[in-house]
């Protein structure tokens, strides 16, 4: 079996833009007042049958295998580990913010009083340990899967393999770790 590589599967019809995947992240990972590992973009969108529809988008680090923010890092304070999450290590990290112009998710966030620079880390604390990222393990409609995306035994493999799945700007061919089941329906997404 090839190595372990984590990533996230969210079902954009089962997402309600509660926002409790938000609160919880920014509570698990003291996330500073202002910034966030994860969001929820809603906005209204056009059904084929001319009835509009909210559309909930949550976003986060897509933690790329190809992730330009890591490649701009001058101190390696972004990298990659074994699983496949891109981490910053606060240790290495002198705050110069390349890797926040880098990311075409525009899901890094500077903390104004340390100066170091956070995201979503697939809550890398918990998941070291066989626990679920706050983010999975709060969600009420079970929106999202996390695990092992080379497991083929996985959930999440499964789902993906069942299922029509797409990436945020795929045409970058960052290869993300994040991939949503319904995204292709969104036609007007900003």
């Amino acid at each position: 079996m090839s190595e372990r590589k984590l990533g996230m599967l969210i079902d954009l019809s089962l997402c309600i833009g509660c926002n409790a995947c938000t609160v919880a992240c920014k509570r698990e990972n003291d996330v500073p007042l202002g910034a966030f590992n994860t969001w929820i973009e809603s906005f209204d969108v056009e059904r084929p049958d001319g009835r509009i529809a909210r559309a909930n988008v949550p976003k986060q680090c897509n933690h790329c295998a190809s992730a330009p923010c890591v490649k701009v890092c001058p101190t390696g304070a972004s990298y990659r580990t074994d699983e496949g999450v891109v981490m910053t290590d606060p240790e290495k990290c002198i705050g110069c913010k390349y890797c926040m112009a880098a990311c075409p998710y525009q899901a890094r966030w500077v903390d104004d009083e340390t100066g170091e620079v956070g995201k979503c880390t697939f809550c890398h604390h918990r998941t070291t340990h066989g626990l679920l990222p706050a983010c999975v393990g709060t969600c009420i409609t079970r929106a999202r899967y996390f695990g092992d995306l080379n497991d083929p035994e996985s959930d999440i493999a499964k789902k993906i393999a069942a299922s029509d799945t797409d990436v945020l700007h795929a045409d970058l061919g960052l290869d993300p770790s994040l991939h949503y089941i319904g995204l292709s329906e969104i036609s007007e997404m900003p």
